[in-house]
């Protein structure tokens, strides 16, 4: 089987998209994360859930998840959603610099390429193209049910 075989169509936003529309994205469809292109559609990154919540959480209280305690859960919400309104996806990108590489495979990828790319990256999402033509998206939960599916270990 091939990556294009296996690619499915997946959500894209623009870098110039309104950051919490994307989050809400990630939530409603309960994806892992989005593609982000550019302009002309070309795929720039992923934007993983992780990376939002990395943006929206503050920073002391990442490094120590126990301040979490203290917070009220609502209000606390409300102030991280907050920090979503008026920004971009861009924003809630890190610098170009310190971005992974794109995580994309060719259309004729084998399985296990698909999965070494995707180990690899740390991504949850691999971009399925050929020059400009995008076939999907391939997601880590797909991509293991196919690989347990083969050695008849699925579900």
């Amino acid at each position: 089987m091939r990556a294009r075989d296996l690619a499915e169509e997946y959500p894209l936003v623009q870098l110039t998209d309104d950051a919490l529309t994307a989050a809400r994205l990630i939530a409603d469809q309960r994806r892992p994360g989005v593609v982000v292109v550019d302009a002309e559609g070309r795929p720039v990154t992923v934007l993983p859930g992780s990376q939002v919540l990395r943006f929206i959480i503050p920073g002391y209280v990442q490094e120590d998840p126990s301040l979490a305690r203290v917070y009220d859960e609502k209000g606390s919400a409300q102030a991280c959603i907050s920090k979503l309104e008026g920004r971009t996806v861009k924003e809630l990108l890190p610098p170009k610099e310190k971005r992974y590489e794109l995580p994309k495979v060719s259309g004729d990828a084998t399985v296990i390429e698909c999965a070494a790319m995707m180990a690899r990256l740390h991504s949850p999402l691999l971009l399925v193209s050929d020059d400009d033509t995008v076939h999907g998206v391939v997601t880590t939960s797909h991509l293991l049910k196919v690989i347990l599916s083969t050695t008849g270990k699925a579900p």
